[in-house]
């Protein structure tokens, strides 16, 4: 039986961030009543001319320098030709052979290795509309809205492995993008759109095997569902020697299935030619320097300096450098605290899980970053212990009130007075001589049974290192 190795190459559309669209004047932003947010230009209209919109341009440069791509100091426009209802001018305004970026690739760190993916091209193009399908009543309308948005398309190499190297290299992109801030990426509202192309060849050899699309897919786990999917059907059919058809596949999510859809054009399909009515762009040397310049510091490298500067094991780095301003949350705590590992935690753990259940964003905590810096201190100090300090952050998150003023008003300190721990773990010693006879014996879980007993009498204030070193002197 033949093995096989999975090649996967991904093409990514993104919405860029400008208030227009790009060849002409009509809002970009997402919504509207259909066919509202139009124009003669986007609308293709005989007679109308498209103008170039400039911040597009500068969105577009920025991602290819944070994408590690060489920037070409000249580009052009292109005309590419098919028909569909959602496109009115029978053609879409692209890039074919002059991109604005080339030859880049992207770090993402997977199981504790890192692996670099290429980057083949950064390109710009306009978006299509969309149709919108009233299968009650039997028939489709379009939404032109969308028709003339700026996109950029992201094409990798064929370098992915696996369904879930997809899934990481689409996190991996989606957080540069969004901290470079061209794009929301939100794939809810279509601003960030995938498309994969998947291949099967035998294990060891280089030639590339018969190309299939798959596309519909709507979440980062739906991309990696749909590729397992394909690699399990398309070695099922490799193995009882039938070919691979190259088409285009649709993934339905809740057959967890790709159908087929049509066959898969070639770019000669689409008759690309240069773009008559937009002259060629030049970027000067000097404007690509002024964008590159103005890049912040991007979550790969700010993962790394995480675990160099505060000692975070890789995990951690990654999630707290996964969005930008949680990364900037994490910084101004992490400069409050001296115990940055349970910093971490209480942010990834407590105030991520409420944030995710109450469907709010680190921008939107009623916890800021100086009061989850001092509930850490709080613990450190042996002011409160751990479970009440889950106690204290529950109201914090619920009044926005800082820790201290919270365990004052609750009377929540911690009691560390060993000469009062000493008198209380005398009274619960004589009371239970059973698990003390038990512990004596040798059975080690006695001893947490008196601790809590200890945590019962003191209601959970007791300081549990200094209860538990009390118990073990005492029944020695």
């Amino acid at each position: 039986m033949k093995n096989f190795e999975t090649v996967i190459g991904l093409e990514v559309h993104v919405q860029l961030k400008t208030e227009s669209k790009i060849f002409c004047s009509c809002p970009a932003e997402f919504g509207g009543e259909p066919n509202t947010r139009v124009c003669p230009v986007c609308l293709g209209l005989p007679g109308v001319l498209p103008v170039f919109n400039e911040k597009a341009l500068g969105l577009t440069v920025r991602a290819g320098l944070a994408l590690n791509c060489s920037v070409s100091s000249f580009s052009k426009f292109d005309r590419k030709n098919y028909f569909y209802p959602d496109l009115p001018k029978n053609y879409q305004i692209s890039q074919y052979d002059k991109p604005f970026n080339l030859g880049g690739y992207i770090d993402v760190w997977i199981d504790g290795e890192r692996k670099r993916f290429g980057i083949t091209r950064v390109h710009l193009e306009e978006d299509a509309g969309k149709l919108i399908h009233f299968e009650k009543e039997g028939f489709s309308g379009v939404d032109f809205n969308r028709t003339g948005v700026p996109l950029l398309e992201i094409v990798s190499e064929p370098d992915l492995r696996s369904p879930g190297d997809a899934y990481e290299y689409l996190k991996a992109l989606r957080a540069l993008l969004r901290y470079i801030e061209i794009s929301d990426c939100d794939m809810e509202k279509g601003s960030f759109r995938c498309d994969a192309n998947i291949s099967l060849r035998p294990s060891g050899t280089k030639e590339l095997g018969v190309k299939v699309e798959v596309k519909n897919m709507n979440s980062f786990r739906a991309v990696e569902r749909a590729l397992s999917y394909e690699v399990e059907r398309q070695t099922a059919l490799l193995q009882e020697g039938g070919g691979i058809v190259q088409e285009t596949r649709l993934y339905n999510a809740d057959a967890q299935k790709t159908f087929p859809m049509r066959s898969k054009e070639e770019a000669h399909d689409y008759r690309y030619f240069p773009e008559p009515d937009l002259v060629p762009v030049a970027v000067e040397t000097e404007k690509i320097e002024e964008i590159k310049a103005a890049l912040p510091e991007l979550p790969a490298a700010r993962a790394l300096r995480f675990r160099r500067e505060y000692g975070l094991p890789e995990y951690d780095a990654g999630v707290l450098t996964s969005e930008r301003p949680l990364a900037d949350f994490f910084e101004v705590a992490a400069a409050l605290s001296r115990n940055r590992k349970v910093l971490s935690n209480w942010i990834m753990v407590e105030l991520l899980g409420k944030l995710n259940r109450e469907d709010l964003g680190i921008e939107d905590s009623p916890i800021g970053a100086g009061q989850i810096a001092s509930l850490v201190e709080l613990i450190d100090a042996g002011t409160i212990s751990g479970k009440i300090a889950k106690t204290v952050f529950a109201e914090m998150f619920r009044s926005g009130r800082p820790p201290e003023e919270i365990v004052k008003d609750k009377g929540l300190v911690q009691i560390s007075d060993e000469g009062e721990l000493e008198k209380i773990v005398a009274e619960v010693i004589s009371a239970h001589p059973d698990p003390v006879a038990d512990y004596r014996s040798g059975k080690e879980q006695a001893l947490g049974f008196l601790v809590g007993l200890v945590m019962k009498a003191t209601r959970g204030k007791a300081n549990p290192g200094l209860v538990n070193k009390i118990l073990r002197r005492k029944l020695a």
